[in-house]
């Protein structure tokens, strides 16, 4: 007879000649499937009229779902969030760009926890949390990832001119050229990971880029919206979402083929508040899509900007059937939660946000036993976190937005009507809560600090996209391609190795061929792809790299492409830039950067 056993091992005992024999099957396998920008309302199965998702609503009928789950409001936080179980503004992803979407090297991931205990751990899609030395998934407890660059494809990170289509990714940092549209791709490294693997516990990290912009789907899934109500991105938004529900659906007919359906804990999540799922028409007055009848969507601190989907199905443990969760849940619980459902080895050595919901998960508590946590998301998207900028603090029941803004959610899920003065004690204990969590947090803000001339990468490449600045970063190739211009920013660094090292400054990656002075070829637009700009000729001279406030003068390689100069460097802390003077004699930072110790 088979027994479930609740630290996630499965039990058989086996009656041999009168004895009992015992013995316990590997433990469950984990696979996270998390995708980019879709919101709570862009699904079927939570009331949206329009949109189809037959798979996931099949495994939404499956699950355990949490009604009332919150991530960050933006793509890198959320993935900081999870991977450690921290709040983003403790490990140093509390932006998207600027270099605070570098998770700190101090950090323990979730894959250092389950390679720790014995686990294979892969992870394809987007990463978002450090294209360098020591940020990389490679690098964080992964030992297969194939990835894009930056927080989407076609950023400026990513391999040049990545546009969804038979791209060049990289696998374990190397790039290869890839077939096919990317979501399909994910899926079926996806599946050759799970084969490779099913022999051996194993968690995987299937972290999708889609529908993020751009919005790029093929035609026949943009055709299955053409004549619905809604805006011409939000038809190619909506396809995109579709599609990933059709490969999700194959993924797991996958599973069952190699027989490992049944022990796998499968986690379907979403990042943050719908991008383009809803839509308000300043002109018309009129509203297109869904949102679950909730306030906000991506970036926002009320709960269309961070209330998602979340669904946990695992049938050797868990009921057939669904049920709903509603008390308070988040992205951080999620690795402990995992830890205590797969009985796994570990101390945590850092103050944690989340905590683990495996007694929900399988024992059926009431929701009561949630109702008194509290928990916080913001939105800072700045250079150095700013206390009470954008904050939402959570119960069950209650958000206080903004420190004195009050919403009953159980009444008012679409938080119109704020009861501050009505309910003066409870937004006087959320103060006190939000004061104590961020002196907490305080203590562990900093830059994450960049390893350079590390025999885990050398040469390194790097990008604007990873300067810290104020200004406006040109975060993606179209803005690449415009030109767009900055004159302020820094790469904080660590030597790790005194010697001689080369630094290449230029306008376009190397892998494109460029000149420095290129102008680049668009392409335009169509029905169910976002066009690609047209790229402007720079009139660029009097190259320059800056380390620690000193100039070293650049020269130009013979095919113009870029500009290099050798320095010698002591071990250390090192901050530096580089950059060329436009036409109109003013200083101009590079895009991309190599460095590379000699």
């Amino acid at each position: 007879m088979k027994i479930k056993n609740l630290f996630g091992g499965i039990a058989i005992a086996l009656s041999i000649f009168g004895c009992e024999a015992t013995t316990t099957l590997e433990k469950p396998n984990v696979i996270i499937v998390i995708t980019d920008d879709q919101g709570y309302g862009d699904l079927a199965c939570h009331g949206n009229p329009i949109i189809k998702t037959p798979n996931i609503d099949q495994l939404h009928s499956e699950s355990v779902r949490f009604t009332n789950f919150h991530t960050g409001t933006t793509c890198t936080p959320t993935r900081g969030g999870l991977l450690t179980g921290r709040n983003s503004n403790r490990n140093g992803t509390w932006h998207t760009i600027g270099g605070c979407s570098l998770l700190n090297e101090k950090e323990t991931t979730i894959a250092d926890v389950f390679s720790e205990n014995g686990y294979a751990t892969g992870m394809v899609g987007k990463w978002h949390l450090g294209d360098m030395y020591p940020f990389r998934p490679q690098d964080r407890g992964f030992d297969m990832a194939y990835y894009h660059g930056g927080g989407g494809v076609g950023q400026t990170p990513d391999y040049w001119n990545n546009d969804y289509f038979d791209d060049t990714y990289f696998r374990n940092g190397t790039p290869e050229k890839a077939e096919g549209y990317c979501t399909d791709v994910w899926f079926n490294e996806a599946g050759k990971f799970v084969k490779e693997n099913k022999d051996k516990p194993f968690f995987l990290y299937v972290s999708l880029n889609a529908p993020h912009s751009p919005f790029n789907v093929p035609e026949k899934y943009y055709d299955l919206y053409e004549n619905a109500n809604l805006k011409p991105t939000q038809k190619r938004f909506y396809g995109m979402i579709t599609e990933l529900d059709e490969q999700l659906g194959k993924f797991r007919k996958k599973l069952e083929e190699q027989g490992v359906s049944k022990n796998t804990i499968l986690i379907f999540m979403t990042d943050n508040g719908t991008a383009a799922g809803y839509y308000y028409d300043k002109k018309t007055g009129e509203y297109t899509g869904y949102n679950a009848g909730m306030r906000g969507t991506k970036g926002s601190h009320y709960d269309g900007g961070h209330r998602v989907p979340c669904f946990i199905s695992w049938p050797d443990a868990m009921p057939e059937e669904g049920r709903d969760i509603n008390s308070l849940t988040a992205h951080v619980d999620l690795l402990p939660t995992l830890v205590d459902l797969c009985d796994l080895e570990h101390t945590y050595l850092s103050e944690m946000d989340g905590k683990s919901v495996k007694g929900m998960i399988l024992d059926k508590p009431t929701e009561t036993d949630f109702d008194k946590r509290m928990l916080v998301t913001d939105t800072q998207r700045i250079q150095w976190p700013k206390k009470g900028r954008n904050s939402c603090v959570m119960t069950t029941r209650w958000r206080l937005i903004d420190g004195d803004k009050l919403y009953d959610i159980n009444d008012d899920p679409g938080q119109k009507v704020n009861v501050a003065n009505a309910y003066p004690d409870v937004v006087v204990e959320m103060n006190a809560f939000y004061d104590n969590w961020w002196t907490s947090t305080e203590k562990d803000f900093e830059y994450s600090v960049i390893k350079i001339g590390s025999d885990n990468e050398n040469p390194m490449h790097l990008t604007c996209h990873d300067m810290h600045s104020e200004q406006n970063i040109p975060w993606n190739q179209n803005m690449i391609r415009n030109g767009i211009s900055f004159d302020e920013g820094i790469f904080v660094t660590e030597v790790m190795q005194q010697g001689k090292y080369k630094f290449t400054i230029s306008r376009y990656p190397q892998e494109s061929g460029l000149a420095i002075d290129a102008s680049v070829e668009g392409e335009k637009a169509t029905d169910y792809t976002e066009w690609i700009a047209l790229g402007k000729s720079l009139d660029l001279k009097d190259p320059v790299i800056r380390i620690n406030g000193k100039k070293y003068s650049c020269a130009l390689t013979d095919d113009n492409a870029s500009a290099e100069v050798v320095v010698e460097l002591s071990a250390g802390k090192m901050e530096f830039d580089g950059g060329f003077t436009n036409k109109d004699n003013k200083h101009e930072m590079a895009y991309y950067f190599v460095v590379e110790r000699l």
